[in-house]
């Protein structure tokens, strides 16, 4: 699946991943390949994103909302 990790000032992270870990509003949360559509508000923490070669990689944010539809993911988060 393809996620996009955009902020006010940039666009953090780009590309095709295996698994994002989110900060929801009432309780993290994670996502997978062909997850049903979606719209969560996220709180401050931590979005663990693992890539289709197994590299993890964290992103502090300070809240936001997560998109989910039809293999893309789309946060728009405050940093």
């Amino acid at each position: 699946m393809f996620l996009e990790i955009i902020t006010p000032d940039k666009k953090v992270y780009s590309g095709d991943v295996e698994s994002v870990k989110l900060p929801g509003a009432d309780g993290s949360f994670g996502i997978l390949n062909n997850h049903a559509p979606i719209i969560a508000a996220l709180k401050k923490g931590e979005i663990k994103v693992t890539d289709s070669h197994k590299v993890v990689q964290n992103f502090e944010i300070k809240g936001g909302v997560v998109e989910v539809l039809g293999n893309k993911v789309i946060v728009l988060a405050e940093n």
